[in-house]
């Protein structure tokens, strides 16, 4: 079975106020970006940028048409050499395909990071484009839309999802 895939032009500009433990990044931050579990890429090194790096790195990759989201994690080495993850966010396709301007337009977009506990932790700056209309890489994709039918509608919205702490202490349920 043959998976259809367009390129996804993706520059990763800079990042602000970034922070391990409550305490700024002093070097040594990069960006991993992945499209699905088989396509990642991560920038260069910044090795002098502190708390609020700049990359300017354009990275050019496949994205398979069943992508739902761009993951970017922001990591910097340690120096015992261990990668530390300082935020992570998951960039919706949504959010530069299917809008009012082309998907081969170059669009810049900010973006909250979120620590692994689920905190604020930084912005981190990017600009995205396809290399190709979506008509270019399959038509069978446009025909079927990006979004996945939601109890039988047909306007393949965009679903949120927002986690809810129960209150309860984690060792009280499902243990």
């Amino acid at each position: 079975m043959e998976t259809k895939s367009c390129t996804l032009e993706i520059t990763i500009l800079s990042a602000e106020d970034l922070r391990i433990h409550n305490k700024s990044v002093k070097k040594n931050a990069f960006v991993v970006v992945q499209t699905d579990s088989f396509n990642s890429k991560t920038t260069k090194m910044n090795r002098k940028g502190g708390s609020s790096p700049s990359w300017n790195d354009k990275l050019v990759m496949d994205m398979p048409m069943h992508t739902r989201f761009v993951t970017l994690q922001v990591k910097c080495k340690s120096s015992g050499g261990r990668d530390k993850t300082v935020g992570l966010v998951r960039i919706p396709v949504t959010d530069f395909i299917g809008g009012y301007s082309p998907e081969t337009c170059l669009q810049f977009l900010s973006y909250r990071l979120r620590d692994p506990k689920g905190l604020k932790n930084g912005i981190l700056n990017v600009s995205i484009r396809l290399k190709e209309p979506l008509q270019a890489c399959s038509s069978q994709a446009v025909a079927s839309g990006l979004g996945i039918p939601i109890n039988g509608r047909n306007d393949f919205g965009v679903v949120t999802g927002i986690p809810i702490c129960s209150g309860y202490p984690s060792t009280s349920f499902f243990r």
